[in-house]
Order: C-alpha cells, then sequence, then structure tokens
C-alpha cells in the first residue's frame, strides 16, 4: 500500500487519539436498518485497526433515532473489546440504561445554539444544560467519564454564524457541571482555520486546558482536515472521525459527513503524528462496511487505496 512520505512539521502533538464515532454517529442517520449483529462485527474490526476510543451506541429513545434501538443488544457483545466504549446519554432515563450494561464512558449532547437545541432536544440551552446537570452528576458519582459534545459551535442552519462569546458561554457550563472533556463540533461544516483558531484561543484564554478539548469537524465544504490541522497547531489531541466519513446528523438537514478516519490518519501519518492504527486494516474494514451499507465509502482516501489494491 502507498504511504505518505513523512514529513514533520514543528510545533505539533506528537501523538493524537482519535475518537472515533462511525458505529454510533455514522450509523445513526442510515436509512436502513443495519443488524446488531453488523455493528458488532464494524465495531470489533475498528478495535482490530488500532482505535482506542469507539463510541459504541446511544441510548436514546428509539422513537427519535430507531437506527440505534438495539443498544441493549449491542453493548454486552462488545465488552470483552480491550477499548474504551463511550456511548451517548440524552437523559437520566438514557444513563440508567447504560450504567446497568456496565458503561464506563458515556457522553451527553448539548447545543451552543437555541435553534438547534430545540430541534434536537425539544429545549433551550438553558433547559438542556439543567437536564444535563443531574445526568453529569450522577455518572462523576459512578466514577464514570463523561464528554460533553456541544454542536453548532461555529455556525447554524437557522441561526447563521455562531458568536464565539456564546460558545464559549456553554462549554463553561459543561465544564462547571463536570464533564471530563469537550467535543467542539461544527456540526454544518462552515468551520474555516481562522474560526477554529478564534474559538479555540478564547476557550484557552478563558481558562479552559487544551488537554479537555477535543474537535469534531463535519466537511461539507472540504474544510475538516484544514480546521484539524488548526486545531493541532493549537495543542489540540483528540479528533473525533467516522470510518469511511459516515455519517450525518438526522436533526440538521445541511449536515453531511464527518471526517473520515483514513483521510485524517493519512494526513497524520504524513506528519509523523503516532495514532497507533493500522491504515491497511481500517481501509479494508471500511470497505468492508461499504458493501454491507450497498454504496462506496466516501473517504477520498479509502477511494484511492482500495482502488490501488484491484
Amino acid at each position: 500500500m502507498t504511504l505518505p512520505m513523512v514529513v514533520p512539521s514543528a510545533g505539533l502533538p506528537a501523538r493524537v487519539r482519535i475518537h472515533e464515532v462511525g458505529a454510533r454517529d455514522g450509523l445513526q442517520n442510515e436509512k436502513s436498518t443495519v443488524p446488531t449483529e453488523i455493528k458488532a462485527e464494524f465495531v470489533r474490526r475498528l478495535a482490530d485497526a488500532g482505535l482506542t476510543t469507539i463510541e459504541a451506541t446511544s441510548f436514546v429513545h428509539p422513537k427519535w433515532v430507531p437506527q440505534l434501538a438495539d443498544a441493549e443488544d449491542l453493548f454486552p457483545q462488545l465488552t470483552d473489546l480491550p477499548v474504551d466504549l463511550p456511548v451517548l446519554v440524552p437523559n437520566e432515563r438514557g444513563l440508567d440504561r447504560a450504567l446497568t450494561l456496565g458503561a464506563g464512558r458515556v457522553a451527553v449532547f448539548a447545543s451552543a445554539t437555541e435553534s438547534f437545541a430545540k430541534a434536537n432536544l425539544n429545549r433551550t440551552v438553558d433547559e438542556a444544560l439543567a437536564m444535563f446537570e443531574p445526568v453529569v452528576g450522577r455518572a462523576k458519582a459512578a466514577d464514570v467519564h463523561v464528554r460533553g459534545y456541544l454542536s453548532m459551535c461555529f455556525g447554524d442552519p437557522w441561526e447563521g454564524a455562531v458568536p464565539v462569546p456564546q460558545v464559549v458561554k456553554v462549554c463553561k457550563a459543561l465544564l462547571d457541571m463536570g464533564c471530563d472533556e469537550l467535543s467542539l463540533g461544527d456540526t454544518i461544516g462552515v468551520a474555516t482555520p481562522g474560526h477554529v483558531r478564534a474559538l479555540l484561543t478564547e476557550l484557552t484564554e478563558q481558562g479552559t486546558p487544551v488537554e479537555k478539548l477535543g474537535v469534531h469537524f463535519h466537511d461539507t465544504y472540504g474544510q475538516a482536515l484544514a480546521n484539524t490541522y488548526a486545531a493541532l497547531q493549537h495543542g489540540v489531541t483528540t479528533v473525533d472521525a467516522s470510518a469511511g466519513g459516515l455519517g450525518g446528523c438526522p436533526f440538521a438537514r445541511s449536515a453531511t459527513g464527518n471526517l473520515a478516519t483514513e483521510d485524517l490518519v493519512w494526513m497524520l501519518q504524513g506528519l509523523g503524528i503516532d495514532t497507533g492504527v493500522d491504515l491497511d486494516r481500517l481501509v479494508a474494514t471500511s470497505v468492508w462496511m461499504a458493501d454491507q451499507l450497498g454504496r462506496p465509502s466516501p473517504s477520498r482516501t479509502v477511494r484511492a487505496l482500495s482502488h490501488k489494491e484491484q
């Protein structure tokens, strides 16, 4: 397999942890139902490729995300894997379901904008934060790691550009209630590198340790890798990505696929940044999953490397 020439760039992290979201964020938007055994095999193949954090599923009411209605059946099939398996929990009921199955990592999903909070959670931003507070508190009391997703950090399909101070305010609220880390989401893919640097600079100047920050970029306008590079320059070492570029957002129709994990790994390898991921195995996994879904992977790296092998 062709690999990129390694040319390190000064000032970048030596290692990046990829937070793989393909099995949850990637599959939640599929029109057809993906069988539980296929999901389990997908996660196992991702783990075999060297990914150490694989978001497994979501304990959301099946009415809202029917594609993940099998969370209780899926999660126990994965607990023998030597990887972290975060799960999304929208409320205390979701947390109860996750804790019953022994989940050690959970995530809550907040919004930086009122419009998306209403569309996604049918609440205001403040009402959503109030709902998450006991979830985070109970999770921490159970010694469970909590991630705070924050969507619409850069733009909103109803409200347009989102002011940096508005995002920082919600970030602070999530950290103050006890979240261990934040994932800054460019849900509709409108961010550019300067905007990314502005938000990260404001957050760190306001006292948020960069170690608590991860980034989650969508590639709607082809900016996901450029935005990731800007985050790396700022010291961010956690990057969300989805194998094969799967996913979008069922509550924001303008959201296209996530940053493809393979595209991210290709760039990081070229920069000499360690991820622990075997790109050969990862590409093979995404080709396999694309076959299960009946369509080619949107990842440019998957297409390029799988074509070379044919």
